[in-house]
């Protein structure tokens, strides 16, 4: 049984992106997985089914078959052409009211015009995302977005190790995030809850490296949020040791900070919204490892 800080960390919190690598599984095994987890036992912890717009199609031929599930949530990430994919999406959520729709978008921007023109674009009834590159200061990029509906949206990793963020840049981000009032998700490399080497794909005898720790994220969020500075955001997003952190029914302590459940509550509803990873059972059956669930 997990404490209930655990829940409220991860409450609706992994997208699921089975569809992209290291995972890469073809659409009928990705819906497949996704119906089974809306089943488990560990469905609180399950976000929204990540899909290319491009791959719509293909999505409602597999989808349809488990249309008596429920209501799914989408994330459909988007091209170039907003105009067109945009009209896409519309068309899709009209035919398949009730059943599934997308109500989100993910996009891609590297300059604050490209961000502008997406905002002037993008339909208020869509929650867009903008990945931003993070290597350089992203203040310039954020407040593009400061003080809209839109969000920003941060790669933590991949399937090689030079395309891992530096812990100085990603502690960066969340301050400026926190700074701002920008909301914000993350993506890639969150299959683990705290920090290690691990394998980077899920190929026999894959290359290793250090992964971020999808906690150490969301605890960083909570820890901005709450006013920590960069260098120990930094500390935080490098933390190893699972003694450092005590995870109980009334909130988290790392080291010698303290956050109470109203706190980690608030991050996830207004602050770190989700984050993508193309595996479910991985970063669930790995707190059960950790007897955190």
């Amino acid at each position: 049984m997990s404490a209930h800080s655990i829940r409220l960390l991860l409450h609706n919190a992994i997208d699921y992106a089975g569809l992209f690598p290291p995972a890469a599984l073809g659409m009928a095994e990705a819906v497949r997985n996704y119906a089974s987890y809306r089943n488990d036992l560990n469905n609180w912890a399950l976000g929204r089914f990540i899909v290319p717009v491009a791959r719509l199609r293909e999505f409602e031929e597999e989808a349809l078959k488990w249309a008596s599930d429920g209501f799914w949530k989408i994330s459909a990430l988007g091209g170039p052409n907003m105009s067109l994919e945009q009209k896409i999406i519309a068309e899709f959520n009209a035919k398949h009211a009730g059943r599934f729709v997308i109500d989100t978008v993910e996009v891609k921007a590297a300059t604050p015009d490209e961000i502008q023109v997406l905002i002037s674009s993008v339909s208020p009834s869509l929650h867009l995302f903008v990945e931003i590159p993070i290597a350089d200061d992203p203040t310039p990029l954020l407040a593009t977005l400061q003080g809209t509906k839109f969000r920003a949206k941060v790669r933590t990793g991949g399937v090689t190790a030079e395309v891992f963020p530096r812990s100085d840049h990603l502690a960066r981000f969340i301050w400026t995030c926190a700074q701002m009032q920008v909301a914000f998700k993350a993506t890639a490399g969150l299959h683990h809850p705290l920090r290690a080497v691990y394998p980077l794909t899920y190929k026999p005898g894959s290359e290793t490296g250090t992964m971020y720790g999808y906690l150490n994220v969301l605890l960083a969020a909570v820890c901005a949020r709450q006013g920590m500075d960069q260098e120990e955001l930094a500390r935080l997003l490098e933390e190893e040791s699972v003694d450092a952190f005590e995870f109980e029914d009334t909130g988290v302590s790392w080291r010698a900070h303290h956050f109470t459940n109203d706190m980690l509550r608030e991050t996830r509803e207004h602050f770190f919204l989700s984050f993508g990873s193309c595996s479910f059972r991985e970063p669930m059956d790995e707190l059960t490892k950790l007897r955190l669930l």
